[in-house]
């Protein structure tokens, strides 16, 4: 089974789409792409330089009109790729890269969704001052306790000993003055604070735009950054887009779907080397191809031949389950609610299963569905991080 990955922003370099433009139609792609992008993207991804595609405006439309540009030579087209690949799945902005490639839009689509999501995720992060690191290293429970005392979010929690804290610079150097025992702190070189409550304003405006955006459920698996979940929707897809502009993005648990489904390769698109290397760590047993230049691609096709399964439509699984995830940080508590909620127990929709504690604050943790309990993954009394897994949930009319 076999995994195709877009990566997030801060994979890209100066220069990185050169040797691309080389393959047949990848140039004309990028060219009738530009209009809807708001860029000239073979200007930007060839002779700009580091400083102008740092600009999120820039940079976003560039990694996924690159991911799709590459993803289509790779297999002969998206529809060609569809049916030797069996998941999708893109880290923060490859999302759109991983929807366009799963089916549920098409390309020109996710370009114009991305070039909204650029701009106003850059004019939110003009509005204050704020950042984000990386938190290499250490144990996650105390780094995760680390990051809610100094009133920071786990912007991406990518497993592998990585989590990338998010907030005020303030903030962000009160942690590095008091950093969590065994890690080490590397300051990244973003406009801001991204998925956190600070791009509110980008949530508004990506939602009037894909108002317009008409979708259609995924032809392959298709993962999702909000809890690792494999999306059946087009729709529930979409929403899930325009909401994780503001909410942290999980990729620790995108990973575990795939080892759950059985996935044994994954090929990483363009400006790729950031996921295939948390893969090498949190997934040693997959088959690993990152397409760095054109060299790559024949590994890449290999691997497609011998990993791929294109008779998954008829055989494939899709898990079902859902997760529900504390939406602020502070200490979880069970209630009454923990005797009726035990692993196998039905919920209704809106059901009580206890309440996030901040000081006098209380945030009640419900069910948004009528579900059957799977998992409990955290105990009465456990500190939690915005973000954190709480139950695993399987939806009744799953």
């Amino acid at each position: 089974m076999l995994v195709i990955a877009a990566p997030g922003q801060g994979a890209q370099a100066p220069g990185f789409l050169t040797p691309w433009l080389d393959l047949p139609g990848v140039a004309d792609r990028l060219t009738a792409w530009s209009d809807l992008a708001g860029c000239d993207l073979i200007a930007c991804g060839t002779t700009a330089g580091a400083e102008e595609i740092t600009d999120t405006a820039i940079a976003q439309p560039l990694l996924v009109a690159a991911a799709l540009a590459v993803a289509e030579a790779l297999g002969g087209g998206l529809d060609q790729l569809r049916k030797q690949a069996d998941i999708a799945a893109g880290h923060s902005v490859g999302e759109l890269a991983a929807g366009a490639i799963a089916g549920v839009l098409p390309p020109e689509d996710a370009m114009r969704l991305v070039s909204v999501r650029g701009r106003a995720m850059a004019k939110a992060a003009a509005a204050e001052e704020t950042g984000m690191t990386a938190v290499l290293g250490g144990d996650q429970d105390e780094v995760l306790t680390a990051l809610g005392a100094h009133g920071l979010t786990p912007a991406n929690v990518n497993g592998a000993g990585q989590i990338v804290a998010a907030g005020s610079m303030a903030q962000l150097a009160a942690l590095a003055a008091d950093p969590p025992p065994g890690a080490r702190l590397r300051p990244l070189t973003v406009a801001g604070a991204f998925h956190t409550d600070h791009m509110a304003p980008a949530v508004a405006a990506l939602r009037e735009a894909a108002a317009g955006v008409s979708v259609s459920d995924p032809a392959i698996v298709l993962l999702s950054n909000a809890d690792g979940a494999a999306v059946t929707s087009g729709r529930d897809w979409l929403e899930r887009i325009v909401t994780q502009v503001s909410a942290p993005v999980r990729w620790d648990q995108c990973m575990h779907t795939m080892a759950e489904l059985g996935a044994s390769a994954l090929i990483e698109l363009p400006p790729a080397g950031t996921l295939t290397g948390l893969a090498r760590r949190a997934l040693p047993q997959l088959a690993r191809a990152a397409l760095k230049t054109p060299d790559d691609l024949d590994a890449a096709r290999s691997l497609l031949a011998e990993h791929g399964t294109p008779e998954h439509h008829e055989s494939g699984h899709t898990p079902e389950w859902r997760l529900v995830v504390a939406a602020q940080g502070g200490t979880f508590r069970a209630d009454g609610a923990a005797q009726d909620t035990a692993p196998g127990t039905h919920v209704r929709t809106g059901a009580a299963l206890g309440h996030i504690q901040v000081r006098s604050d209380q945030k009640p943790v419900t069910a948004g569905f009528a579900a059957v309990v799977l998992e409990w993954l955290v105990e009465d009394g456990d500190p939690v991080a915005e973000g954190q897994p709480l139950v695993r949930l399987q939806p009744e009319d799953a």
